[in-house]
């Protein structure tokens, strides 16, 4: 059984960064995809970033030169870093091993 746990999330000002990171277990990480999808109050999960396990990146147009992804495969790890933070970022953030692991989430609000 895979697991997936995200840490990171808080509470930040507009303009300010946060970087978060998930942790898999198991060693299929290194095999496949991986994504980070958020989720606001009132709306439908929505995909932000992917990275396969050759390091091919996409974006959701919303926050294309805002945030980065990036994994470490040796630590089963896939992070997101996000910079210029708005109030519309808030969300809870969710790793997804494609297609079918996902971590509980961790919260980010953007907020002064």
């Amino acid at each position: 059984q895979v697991q997936l746990v995200e840490s990171g999330g808080g509470l930040v000002q507009p303009g300010g960064s946060l970087r978060l990171s998930c942790t898999a277990s198991g060693s299929i990480f290194r095999f496949r995809t991986m994504a980070w999808y958020r989720q606001a109050p009132g709306n439908e999960r929505e995909l932000v970033a992917t990275i396969t396990l050759g390091g091919s990146t996409t974006y959701a147009d919303s926050v294309k030169g805002r945030f980065t992804i990036s994994r470490d495969n040796a630590k089963n790890t896939v992070y997101l870093q996000m910079n210029s933070l708005k109030p519309e970022d808030t969300a809870v953030y969710y790793c997804k091993l494609v297609p079918d692991y996902w971590g509980k989430g961790t919260l980010v609000t953007v907020s002064s």
